[in-house]
Order: C-alpha cells, then sequence, then structure tokens
C-alpha cells in the first residue's frame, strides 16, 4: 500500500485508540445503520458498523475504505480499497461480495454512480487517472474500467509535481462526467452517453489559479452554480456552470481566518434547499458554514470547532437535524446539531474510531 499521500499530508504513525469506543452517538427512534471506513495505517481495523450508535466489530476482508456510495443495481454498495493498485468492488446485504475490479491506478479516493446507466467512475489520486465501469444491471458488479490519464502540474512541487485526481461526478443532465485534479490545478471534462453507457474525453473545463489545489466540488440542487473547496489554499471557488460542460469563475472566499495555522479543506456539501454550504478544514480543526442566498452568492456565517484534529468527512443527516464529522487523526466522530438557520451546535457526544475517514448510512 502506498503512503505518498498520507507520508505527506499525516505521517504513517498510528494513533493510540486501542480497542476503545466511547459513549454512543445519539439515537433516534427505530433502527438506525452506519458505516464507517478506516486507514490501517492509523489503527483501523477496516469497515465498522455502527448500529444504534454502537461501533461493532469490523467487516473481514475490507481495509483502507476511503470512500464509497450505495444504491447501485440490486442493491448494491461500492467501496474503494485505497492502495498502490487500487481496488473497487461491489457488496451485497451482509457485506458480501457481488464483484470487483481493478481501478487501474493508484490509491483510489472518490467513486460516484449513475445509476439509472448502472455507470460508475473513480478518481485515482496517485496515478492521477480516471476509471469508468458498466456495471452489471442485475448483481451491479463492475466490469473491466476504461482508464483516462491526466495530464498536467501545479507549482507546488511537493504536492503538484504530477496529476492527482480527487473527485469525480456525473452533472444533473446527465451529459457529463467531471474530474476534479489536485496536481493539474483543473476540472476535466468527459461526455456521458447514458444510452451507450460511455464516456469520452472533452478537455479541461475549469482552470484554477495555480497552487490552489482544487479537491473536492458540490453542485446547487436548483441553481447552474457549483463550488469547489480548495486543499492547498483554504479557499472556495464558486462556479457558473455552462451547457458545453465548462464553468466560469464568478467569486470566492476564504475559508478559514488569516493568521490561524495551515488548513486543507477536505469535504464540501450543500442542504437538500440549497441554502447552506458546509465545508471541513483540517489544520483549523473546523467546519465553515456559508448562508446561500436566492442566487448561490455565499456569506459566511460560521467557523465551528469540530471536537477533534484533521475533519476529513463529514455526514449531513437532515431528516435527523444533525452532522456527523469524521476526525480522522483524533479517531473520532463528532455529533453537531443542525440548526434551523442552518448553524451548527455540538451535542457533546462522539464515538472513538481510529483511522475513521468516510461515513454512510447502510
Amino acid at each position: 500500500m502506498t503512503t505518498t499521500r498520507r507520508e505527506i499530508m499525516i505521517g504513517a504513525a498510528a494513533i493510540g485508540l486501542g480497542s476503545a469506543i466511547g459513549p454512543a452517538l445519539a439515537q433516534g427512534p427505530g433502527g438506525d445503520r452506519l458505516i464507517a471506513g478506516t486507514y490501517a495505517n492509523e489503527g483501523g481495523k477496516g469497515l465498522y458498523p455502527i448500529v444504534n450508535g454502537r461501533l461493532g466489530q469490523p467487516v473481514a476482508g475490507i481495509v483502507n475504505a476511503s470512500f464509497g456510495v450505495g444504491d447501485g443495481p440490486g442493491g448494491a454498495f461500492y467501496l474503494l480499497r485505497e492502495q498502490t493498485e487500487g481496488r473497487v468492488a461491489g457488496y451485497g446485504p451482509g457485506w458480501h461480495v457481488r464483484g470487483g475490479a481493478s481501478t487501474g491506478g493508484a490509491d483510489p479516493c472518490h467513486v460516484a454512480l449513475d445509476r439509472s446507466a448502472a455507470c460508475l467512475a473513480v478518481a485515482n489520486y496517485s496515478s492521477g487517472s480516471v476509471a469508468f465501469y458498466q456495471l452489471d444491471r442485475r448483481t451491479g458488479a463492475p466490469g473491466e474500467p476504461t482508464v483516462f490519464q491526466h495530464r498536467g502540474k501545479g507549482p507546488n512541487a511537493e504536492r503538484q509535481a504530477g496529476p492527482h485526481a480527487h473527485w469525480v461526478g456525473f452533472s444533473p443532465d446527465r451529459r457529463w462526467l467531471h474530474s476534479i485534479d489536485l496536481g493539474a490545478d483543473a476540472i476535466f471534462a468527459y461526455r456521458f452517453d447514458p444510452a451507450a453507457r460511455t464516456i469520452a474525453e472533452h478537455g479541461i473545463a475549469w482552470s484554477a489559479p495555480a497552487g490552489v489545489g482544487p479537491r473536492h466540488m458540490v453542485r446547487h440542487p436548483t441553481l447552474k452554480r457549483a463550488y469547489v473547496a480548495c486543499e492547498l489554499q483554504p479557499r472556495l471557488f464558486v462556479l457558473d456552470i455552462r451547457d458545453d460542460g465548462r464553468f466560469r469563475t464568478a467569486g470566492e472566499r476564504a475559508l478559514v481566518p488569516e493568521g490561524g495555522p495551515a488548513s486543507f479543506a477536505a469535504h464540501i456539501a450543500i442542504d437538500r434547499a440549497g441554502r447552506t454550504l458546509y465545508v471541513s478544514n483540517r489544520g483549523a480543526n473546523s467546519i465553515t458554514v456559508f448562508r446561500l442566498d436566492a442566487r448561490g452568492e455565499p456569506t459566511l456565517i460560521q467557523h465551528v470547532p469540530t471536537g477533534g484534529d484533521w475533519p476529513r468527512f463529514f455526514l449531513m443527516r437532515e431528516g435527523r437535524g444533525e452532522m456527523l464529522v469524521a476526525n480522522e487523526r483524533s479517531g473520532t466522530v463528532v455529533t453537531f446539531r443542525i440548526g434551523k438557520d442552518g448553524r451548527l451546535t455540538s451535542t457533546g457526544q462522539s464515538l472513538a474510531i481510529p483511522g475513521v475517514v468516510f461515513l454512510a448510512e447502510a
């Protein structure tokens, strides 16, 4: 397993949390099931089930589950195995493997699904490539990938010596697959044909300012707007979405106050109503909250500490009015209440999960 990215960002030492699981997370009425993916080199034992707020035993045979997506054909759930020879696998009930395939690259870190066409795309970080799959419509098993290699580099010699694909996503109109590349400071566009279940190279959809290192993107649910969180410089870019698959810069915002510690954006999400935008900041160890107006313009309303170290991911659960923040280095998942105005308030509840990097409802 390669540790190139992790050694740069966090070092290879495991967190000494042992087997302690700490207090349970908030529990609502009825059954509540989550999963948590972890990194092995930080003490994680693979994929953990969380049932009614309590941590269960890790699922055998699943390691370095850095990201996943569910509701594929036949109810399949897809998990990435982040390693030098990357893998993606589809799982059915009981985490039985329905099929797996190479990602054709190193350290896969993000996956996207077009459910109607039964197609899957994966971003390979270290190799700077995108893998595209046609899925079996009955079982959800991935076929052999078609791999597209990014090109480009940036001015940050340590982090941008070559391309590093970090995010993939199908457009709502199902005409495009986009991939964000941290190393090339760019978003790449691929033409997507959902009927033929194919993609084709199209070119660069957006060029970021040199050295910002774009990481993840989220689209506004109703407007032709998108938002990109940058890792190498703590900035948020507001983009107008064009019909030709490209983007136009419409503005930018700082993610953290000046004068604080070095900070690296990680995850970004927007609520279903399109009124509030959230970004997690590793280093500053905070969530930045923006209010969005009717035009999708963001206004900063809150910086809230995450109650742990290195918030790589957070899971919004709007139906429960809560956000769960995965603090990777401290190995904790902390619960926040989401207010009617979108602001976050810590509940003081947390769950110890060593090396936690991903959460999902399952």
